[in-house]
């Protein structure tokens, strides 16, 4: 009997282990997902990018606007961290930030603003039509808001992130507010 209840106890406790052990996943595993397959934006440089442009590295692929207050630094500054978590293995890792907002995130707005954070990260744009169907693509919410201010709106947007693995396939969604720690564990178990 005594045997039967160390058994049991340990049991519980392996049970127990936190999320962010390396064989465990924090971020929502939507492998075989059937959308999110289709991009074809221009980059902050002026070239056409694809998901094919970025085979052999996964992909963070994240969607904002340079004059979102809150989410948007927030997910970045996140981003830049997972980058320095992850070391060596960084230069794995390809960050694409989809700008929501064309009208006011230009080319050179996204030059400015994207690399600022890792100059390693990408910011894309296309026209209004290539943006909204991008986004739809990849169920992504936005909506232009009415604001008192210099920009005269906001952009309601969706405030999580997509994983892709090195060969273009969507693998996890990352939730906004994700620690950088477990996104840096979560993106290691895809690498």
């Amino acid at each position: 009997m005594r045997y039967l209840l160390i058994a049991l106890f340990i049991g519980v406790l392996a049970a127990c282990k936190p999320a962010t052990e390396a064989n465990q996943l924090v971020a929502t595993d939507i492998t075989g997902a059937d959308f999110g397959q289709v991009l074809n934006l221009t980059d902050h440089t002026g070239k056409q990018r694809t998901m094919a442009d970025f085979k052999g590295k996964a992909v963070a692929l994240f969607f904002g606007y340079t004059h979102c207050p809150d989410v948007c630094p927030t997910t970045m500054a996140d981003l830049k961290q997972t980058m320095k978590l992850l070391g060596p293995r960084a230069d794995e890792l390809q960050v694409l930030f989809v700008t929501l907002d064309p009208a006011r995130d230009s080319q050179a707005v996204l030059a400015q603003y994207v690399p600022s954070f890792d100059a390693r990260f990408i910011g894309l744009r296309g026209s209004e039509q290539e943006i909204a169907d991008t986004a739809a693509g990849f169920k992504i919410y936005a909506k232009k808001v009415d604001a008192q201010g210099q920009g005269g709106y906001t952009v309601d947007h969706s405030a999580g992130m997509y994983v892709f693995d090195k060969t273009g396939k969507i693998r996890l969604y990352v939730d906004y507010g994700e620690k950088p720690a477990d996104m840096a564990n979560d993106i290691k178990q895809i690498l």
